[in-house]
């Protein structure tokens, strides 16, 4: 085995855990909810929400840490903690501690997740990057695809052993990566913002918690005005703060950078509609269809699987013919799915006709659109930038994430029996209407430039990464 590919094997041990956490937390989702039993679904959401508010406001402060001080440094510290972390979530005795526990999960995944992108990208040259990154996305899908029957089977022994099984994982990873891993790092430029960090996840909390809190207080309650009143103070302090500290959250060269800052947007609103429908499978079926966890595990298995077979060609496909136009396809595929759901699915089972198209064509969209995503947010960028950049798109889908949770919960309420179909509905013509934002979002980032080897800056000269298409539309 060549070093590259034992080094992409490597690195891509850190996307393959956070994914597969993501995905098989929500399916031990139910079995938390009974263990713990007396807790509403929205306090139970922090369990979900908590680590993605924490990671996505300290992913780019550790990406440009690990920029810094070594992204090898920092890829090894992530996995440390992270597996550290999920031994304390499977030994919590309380909702609150366990949120508290995921907390630190998300600050490892942080480190973690950016560094391995980080790692990687220097090890092709720069006409492979894309393909580099399709790969890099693909593991991700293959953890997903993993995640839902694999925590189906661990939550039959206890909804601990979802956690626990990181531990031997992170393990084997920490002495792979010492040995193997070469240390890349910029010294350049001051250090990373840590008040930003903390105003983004002040204001994003706050944001998150009126949209949870809304349907229980009233959404004329002056508690609820006041927190969406406090999310938009804050997030406007940190508007101005980026705006003039030398290593802001979000640096503005990169935020100027067309691609990079349209790639976002678009990012954020397809992960409100991905963590909507992937929390909103789980508990239709369990509650609605009243499926067992592992037979909702096994069920909802398709849709990540599909979008780990089209993560590669999706990667490939936009080097060749445009990000811009396979992101589109992605996501008009992804809300198609969600039309089907609204218009199939019924009260009693009916899998091959209903939830099954469904998962296939969401799938198949989510494995477009997320190489989509990942190329268009760093290909632009010079690898000195390329932590701080994948740091930045991962922030944007975990806000998605925690906001699309929120607005679900929110839209869901307290159904009864009689009225949960309909709101499992109104949930989903939500996410339709997000993944068509994130379609526009993404055909308006136009050809992406990719940045050579040399350049310095985001601004520095690139050469066109769309030139198949380009001659198409001529």
């Amino acid at each position: 085995m060549s070093r590259r590919a034992k080094v992409t094997l490597v690195v891509s041990v850190g996307v393959f855990m956070a994914s597969l956490d993501l995905f098989i937390v929500n399916i031990a989702f139910p079995s938390i909810q009974r263990d713990f039993a007396g807790t509403t679904l929205g306090s139970l959401s922090w369990i979900l929400n908590a680590y993605a508010i924490a990671f996505a406001a300290l992913l780019v402060p550790a990406g440009r840490w690990a920029d810094r001080a070594g992204r090898k440094r920092g890829f090894l510290w992530g996995m440390v903690l992270f597996s550290l972390a999920s031994a304390a979530c499977a030994a919590a005795p309380s909702v609150a501690v366990l949120v508290v526990a995921r907390v630190f999960q998300s600050v490892g995944a942080a480190f973690m997740v950016p560094t391995s992108l980080g790692l990687l990208l220097p090890e092709y040259p720069a006409e492979k990057r894309a393909a580099a990154v399709g790969i890099w996305a693909a593991v991700g899908g293959v953890a997903a695809a993993a995640g839902p029957p694999v925590g189906g089977l661990l939550v039959q022994a206890g909804w601990r052993w979802v956690f626990l099984v990181n531990v031997p994982i992170g393990v084997a990873t920490i002495v792979a990566a010492r040995r193997l891993l070469r240390e890349v790092h910029d010294r350049a430029g001051a250090r990373p913002d840590l008040l930003g960090a903390g105003l983004i996840t002040a204001g994003v909390g706050a944001l998150t918690f009126a949209i949870v809190k809304g349907p229980d207080w009233g959404w004329g309650d002056e508690r609820v005005a006041g927190l969406f009143a406090g999310a938009l103070i804050l997030l406007v302090a940190l508007a101005v703060r980026s705006a003039r500290h030398p290593a802001p959250l979000i640096e503005p060269a990169i935020a100027r950078t067309r691609a990079v800052a349209l790639a976002n947007i678009g990012a954020l609103l397809f992960f409100c509609a991905f963590g909507a429908m992937l929390l909103g499978s789980v508990l239709f079926l369990t509650s609605v269809w009243h499926e067992s966890v592992l037979r909702a595990g096994i069920q909802i298995t398709p849709g990540p699987a599909t979008a780990a077979i089209f993560a590669v060609p999706g990667g490939l496909l936009g080097n060749r013919l445009g990000q811009r136009y396979v992101g589109l396809i992605g996501a008009l595929l992804f809300a198609a799915g969600g039309i089907w759901w609204r218009t199939h699915m019924g009260i009693h089972p009916t899998y091959a006709s209903s939830l099954l198209p469904t998962q296939l064509l969401g799938g198949a969209g989510v494995g477009l659109v997320l190489p989509t995503l990942s190329a268009a947010a760093t290909a632009s960028l010079p690898p000195t930038r390329f932590a701080t950049g994948t740091a930045v798109l991962g922030m944007s889908r975990q806000l998605g994430s925690a906001l699309g949770v929120a607005i679900l919960v929110a839209v869901l309420g307290h159904p009864t029996p009689a009225s949960a179909l309909g709101a499992f509905r109104d949930g989903w013509a939500v996410i339709i209407g997000f993944a068509l934002l994130a379609g526009i979002a993404l055909l308006a980032v136009g050809p992406v430039r990719v940045a050579s080897a040399q350049s310095e800056s985001p601004s520095a000269p690139a050469v066109l990464a769309e030139p198949a298409m380009q001659r198409l539309a001529a």
